[in-house]
């Protein structure tokens, strides 16, 4: 099956940041392994000239999420240290648009529509069809998605630019998409 990327596509790239690759305070085990497709996708939407959107937590250092506040996680993302820079091979376009999330110390945000004025900025340029990879694909990539199709956007996921912490939490996680409407595509099904 091929997928095009038409003029009112976008292009969301969700928190391929420091913290969530190898080595960060949160990994995805091999989330480094969404770079290279991601940054293919990137260079098709550039030469386009269509919006291109990097979503990332943006956490105070006392949020709502981590341990030290009975929330899952250990601390991660803490805005302006390095853990929350996007990763060093991720290219960022001149003109990309970053959207932060999980800013506000009693909130948890997992999409990158929640809190946000994504849903807006999308608008505005009259996009309909978003392309989405990033990580980790059972919580951020599928809350985005999940937001994205309840506000009647069209999604596809880019199969080979996401990454799961878990296999079967994955699995469950992709079907989970798959019944709520997302196509799944391979980079090499998305014709520019």
């Amino acid at each position: 099956m091929k997928v095009a990327v038409t003029g009112s596509s976008a292009l969301i790239v969700v928190d391929v940041q420091r913290d969530f690759m190898p080595g960060g305070a949160l990994p995805v085990p091999e989330g480094d392994v969404v770079v290279g497709p991601i940054n293919k996708l990137i260079s098709r939407f550039e030469d386009r000239g269509l919006p291109m959107v990097f979503t990332r937590d943006w956490h105070p250092a006392d949020h709502i999420s981590f341990r030290e506040r009975g929330g899952p996680w250990p601390p991660h993302c803490i805005k302006n240290t390095e853990g929350a820079e996007f990763h060093p091979d991720l290219k960022i376009p001149k003109g990309a648009i970053i959207v932060s999330k999980a800013t506000k110390r009693d909130e948890e945000a997992y999409s990158g529509f929640q809190g946000t004025n994504l849903d807006s900025i999308l608008r505005e340029r009259g996009v309909r069809r978003l392309f989405l990879g990033g990580v980790a694909t059972e919580y951020c990539v599928k809350a985005t998605a999940s937001d994205a199709l309840k506000l009647g956007y069209e999604v596809i996921v880019v199969e080979d630019a996401i990454k799961g912490i878990n296999e079967d939490d994955e699995r469950r996680a992709k079907d989970s998409m798959l019944d709520e409407g997302a196509i799944f595509a391979a980079l090499s099904e998305i014709k520019v």
